[in-house]
């Protein structure tokens, strides 16, 4: 018997064409979705997540998808009080449009911005439908690892209680990791049976591995054969880079030896302090790789590093690890080993662990990666893949998701 043909909302701050990951991975899920035959729409923010320079048409749709862009208050991440008004208007503006628009069989909240999923569930409690969330990040717990809220604070209290009610108020709720469904069982006081552990999928439609002597992103900054240590992703309090940033300023007077920093965040400005104020000509500052050509951008690297900062196990899931599986690159992973990727490092034996601070260890991995022959990186490279293939593949995991949103039970 054929599925019946649902109607679905997604809701996120980002979507299709913001190169951001939880845009990438809300659109992977949409287009799975109407490959299954639902009519998909989709609620986002009509800026770019990081760029609010770039704005989207306020109606679009895309293979299949119905786009519906909201207009907010794009003051940017300078400060706290520019985020919560970037933050509140769009959930004002939302909540608006939310009103007007006709009932749905499922609604899909992410977590950007906080708070979200309290209108997806109030759409629902008034019009019908299930709500589903998934969470990508824990709020207010982020805010307060991060040191932007008090944990005592009034604020704090308020948001805990919304976050609570929406945790209460979902029919399904998906955490990315053990870690992540213990701290909602914990902190919350949600029934463990209502939350699936569901991780992010790797991208392999658009990454794959790209070899130094045909990779054009080494070629167009003229690395040559320089080593490359790399980090691709958002600069934030979740991922501290002050021991790269020390190893950096160690190897100052090796002139074989690169550290690339990719990507945008809060915390771009302080990688840039850091390299002025040292003269360092070995740090090299880049933003965002458009997504058809992070392949060889992350290919680039001789060595990946993944962060995570020590009071953000449970909060924030380590997603840049997939894109390093993707393209088969070596990798540090800096951060707590009672976590997601201390756990995957353990079951997979691959990547190199190490903690905060811990600046000569790392400066002893990137010894030993330099000293990898052809033949050790090219096994690397297939241990990578067919552990993406076997635990990470996107065919599996985000089928996995949809399943969960067509289920009756």
């Amino acid at each position: 018997m054929k599925e019946k043909k649902l109607k679905i909302l997604l809701m996120n701050q980002a979507f299709y064409p913001d190169v951001v990951a939880t845009g990438q991975y809300l659109t992977d899920l949409a287009l799975e979705l109407v490959r299954n035959g639902h009519e998909v729409s989709v609620m986002t923010g009509r800026h770019g997540y990081d760029d609010f320079s770039k704005r989207f048409k306020p109606y679009e749709e895309y293979q299949g998808i119905k786009i519906h862009r909201i207009s907010y208050l794009s003051l940017g991440k300078a400060s706290k009080a520019a985020r919560f008004f970037d933050f509140a208007s769009f959930n004002f503006c939302l909540g608006v449009k939310l009103l007007f628009f006709p009932k749905q069989d499922r609604v899909i909240g992410l977590t950007s911005p906080p708070l979200i999923a309290v209108f997806g569930n109030l759409f629902c409690g008034l019009k019908g439908g299930r709500f589903l969330y998934w969470v990508m990040d824990l709020n207010p717990d982020e805010a307060m690892a991060a040191g932007w809220l008090k944990e005592k604070s009034l604020a704090t209290r308020i948001l805990k209680c919304f976050s609570r009610w929406a945790f209460q108020k979902s029919t399904t709720i998906v955490a990315l990791d053990r870690f992540m469904k213990e701290r909602i069982i914990r902190n919350y006081g949600i029934d463990g049976n209502k939350i699936v552990v569901i991780p992010p999928w790797a991208n392999e439609k658009s990454l794959h591995p790209v070899h130094r002597d045909q990779n054009s992103f080494r070629k167009d900054h003229a690395i040559g054969d320089k080593f490359v240590v790399m980090y691709s992703g958002n600069h934030s309090p979740c991922h501290p880079l002050a021991t790269v940033l020390q190893a950096a300023l160690r190897c100052r007077e090796d002139n074989t030896l690169l550290f690339y920093f990719i990507g945008g965040g809060s915390r771009v400005q302080e990688i840039k302090a850091f390299k002025e104020k040292n003269n360092l000509k070995n740090i090299i500052q880049l933003g965002y790789e458009p997504l058809e050509k992070l392949s060889e951008s992350l290919s680039a690297a001789d060595l990946q590093v993944t962060v995570m900062g020590d009071e953000f196990v449970g909060i924030v899931h380590p997603c840049k690890i997939y894109g390093i599986l993707s393209v088969g690159r070596p990798f540090v992973f800096i951060g707590p080993q009672k976590s997601a990727m201390g756990d995957f490092i353990q079951e997979s034996g691959l990547g190199a662990p190490l903690e905060h601070g811990d600046v000569q260890t790392l400066l002893a991995v990137i010894e030993k990666t330099r000293k990898l022959s052809p033949m050790e990186r090219k096994e690397i490279e297939e241990k990578s893949l067919k552990v993406k293939e076997e635990k990470f593949s996107h065919q599996k995991l985000c089928s996995a998701l949809t399943k969960l949103i067509e289920s009756n039970d």
